[in-house]
């Protein structure tokens, strides 16, 4: 059976739900880092954070278009051992992330009716097993489905920015930009709020084979992606500022409450249907990328070789995905600030692999092909994993001189990066015969 490939419009819409999905999540921002450090935070994150992750997975990618994305990249740079690393590592970080889209459902359903609170679970539940059997069917009908999903988001945000400028176009404030006086543990999970809504970069990678033209396909999908959420964030928190709506209001109510403000009900309405769009759009994409590593994991005999198994008519993994649904249906009764904290945590550490796998790559494969090349020599891609690495450091510090319950979601992160040595060792004694580069 031959296999369909998306293209950049399909693609586009998969990575943006990937990443983002639309601002929601980011209600906290101005709780955490005030009126003055939000935009600033906004504005400097993403460069240091979100930019060179993105120039590291166009060229790995590039390099090598296959499924797996960063598993393999990092298991032909390090060896086999840091490969599983990696692939346990994108694993479990992903289960953390999918368990937060289904309650971000039920939050912005309620807007609607309020006692769905009440059954938070069982909606949840029923989101994950409804996504598992898109994912089941195939990447084409979850390309055309993240699709259809981003117009609804869009759409009422391009309504309620145009309807904000026509009522403000003679005034363009922006608040004096600064953390001054900002608690080092608020400003941490300041950090960890843009932090996690702009990650997941190297996830959209992990099917490179079923897209048309890999290496320009990405390159013009991964950009257009970056700017639509950039742009969008900034402009959400700078409407939400304008409105007058209190911190805590926009953390409780949501960006709903914002349209309400603006143009009425129906507006705050049609928000809350953007919300519950991007929560299950979001999913899917995720689902679809994180489906994708056990199987190869699988195929190189790192995993039960069950999860390879490819569906006879839609020829997705569909025990793969099966099993990870079963999993986020335990995940899902975290709490979303404790979730978050586990989630960018553990992202972090596998995304410290490929940084490292990057400048292995130019030492020991320099005249490898690669279609798209950071114009850095090695000396500069270290330096500009710094970056990155020491906003993740200050993150992962602030949560440990926070509250005494975002110190134990850092230390069950910590636990979860540990438990990779351990099956590792399991997989060596069970099969001692297996070929690795350690």
């Amino acid at each position: 059976m031959q296999l369909k490939k998306i293209r950049p419009l399909q693609l586009i819409p998969i990575i943006f739900f990937t990443v983002s999905g639309g601002p929601f999540g980011l209600e906290p921002l101005l709780s955490y880092a005030g009126e003055h450090g939000a935009l600033l935070l906004l504005l400097i994150t993403p460069l240091v954070w979100d930019v060179p992750a993105i120039f590291t997975v166009l060229e790995l990618n590039s390099m090598m278009p296959v499924n797996g994305g960063y598993y393999k990249w990092v298991k032909t740079a390090l060896g086999t051992r840091w490969g599983f690393y990696e692939g346990w590592w994108t694993w479990l970080y992903t289960f953390v992330d999918l368990a937060i889209y289904p309650g971000l459902f039920v939050l912005y359903a309620s807007f609607f009716f309020p006692d769905l609170l009440n059954y938070r679970i069982p909606i949840c539940l029923l989101i994950v097993w409804l996504s598992a059997g898109l994912n089941i069917l195939g990447i084409v009908p979850v390309g055309k489905t993240s699709l259809i999903l981003g117009a609804v988001v869009f759409t009422p945000f391009i309504v309620l920015f145009a309807m904000f400028f026509f009522q403000h176009g003679h005034s363009f404030s922006i608040p004096n930009p600064s953390i001054k006086g900002l608690p080092f543990s608020s400003f941490s999970m300041a950090l960890y709020t843009v932090m996690w809504n702009c990650l997941g970069w190297d996830n959209v990678t992990t099917y490179a084979e079923e897209v048309e033209k890999p290496a320009r396909s990405y390159l013009v999908s991964i950009f257009t992606s970056f700017a639509l959420v950039i742009v969008l964030y900034i402009l959400i928190i700078y409407v939400a500022q304008h409105t007058g709506i209190s911190a805590d209001s926009l953390q409780i109510k949501g960006f709903p409450e914002v349209g309400s403000i603006i143009g009425g009900k129906w507006l705050g309405a049609l928000i809350a249907i953007a919300g519950m769009a991007s929560s299950l759009g979001i999913y899917a994409a995720v689902l679809l990328s994180v489906s994708r590593v056990p199987k190869v994991m699988a195929d190189d005999n790192l995993l039960p070789s069950r999860l390879n198994a490819l569906h006879p008519k839609f020829n997705s993994p569909y025990i793969s995905i099966i099993v990870c649904s079963l999993v986020v249906s335990f995940m899902i009764l975290w709490t979303f600030a404790d979730l978050l904290i586990i989630d960018v945590t553990v992202y972090g550490a596998g995304l410290s692999l490929e940084y490292i796998s990057i400048i292995m790559l130019r030492i020991n494969k320099p005249d490898a092909p690669r279609p798209f090349k950071i114009p850095l020599n090695v000396a500069g891609l270290c330096l500009m994993t710094l970056l990155p690495l020491g906003v993740y450091s200050i993150a992962l510090a602030g949560a440990f001189s926070s509250t005494k319950q975002a110190i134990w979601a850092a230390v069950f992160a910590l636990l979860l990066l540990s438990s990779a040595e351990l099956i590792w060792r399991l997989i060596i004694w069970k099969k001692p015969n297996l070929m690795v580069d350690e």
